[in-house]
C-alpha cells in the first residue's frame, strides 16, 4: 500500500501535538462544567452559551450542544411525562389460537383477525 509521504508526515504531525480544536475543547468542555454546576445542573445548551458569552468565551451554540453531549449531559426538562399507553395486564387477553405460528401451508389456511374472534383456522 503506497501512501503519499505529505500524508505520512500530517499524520505523525497530528500525533506529536493535538490540534487546535481538541486544546480549546478541552478548555470549553471544562468552563461548560463549570457553569453547569454552578446552576444547579438545571442549564441547557441555550443557556450555557449565552453565560458563556457573557463570561467572555465567545463560542457558537452548536459547538456547546456538540460538547454538552460528549460530556454527556443535558438540562432539565420542562413539563410532564406524557402517558400514552397503559401498561400491565388490566383486561383480559384473547386467547391465542394459531400459538403464534403465523405461517400457513398454504394460501387462505391461516386467518388471523382483530380481537372480536373472527379467525379461520
Amino acid at each position: 500500500c503506497k501512501i503519499a509521504p505529505s500524508t505520512y508526515y500530517a499524520h505523525h504531525k497530528r500525533l506529536q501535538a493535538p490540534s487546535a480544536r481538541r486544546v480549546r475543547d478541552a478548555e470549553l468542555k471544562e468552563e461548560i462544567k463549570q457553569v453547569y454546576t454552578s446552576n444547579y445542573r438545571v442549564y441547557g445548551a441555550r443557556k450555557i452559551w449565552r453565560e458563556l458569552n457573557r463570561q467572555g468565551h465567545p463560542v457558537a451554540r452548536c459547538t456547546v450542544e456538540r460538547l454538552m453531549r460528549e460530556l454527556g449531559i443535558q438540562g432539565a426538562v420542562r413539563g410532564k411525562r406524557v402517558i400514552t399507553t397503559i401498561p400491565g395486564g388490566q383486561v383480559e387477553r384473547a386467547p391465542d389460537l394459531v400459538d403464534r405460528d403465523f405461517v400457513a401451508a398454504a394460501p387462505n389456511r391461516c386467518w388471523v383477525a382483530d380481537f372480536e374472534r373472527r379467525e379461520v383456522l
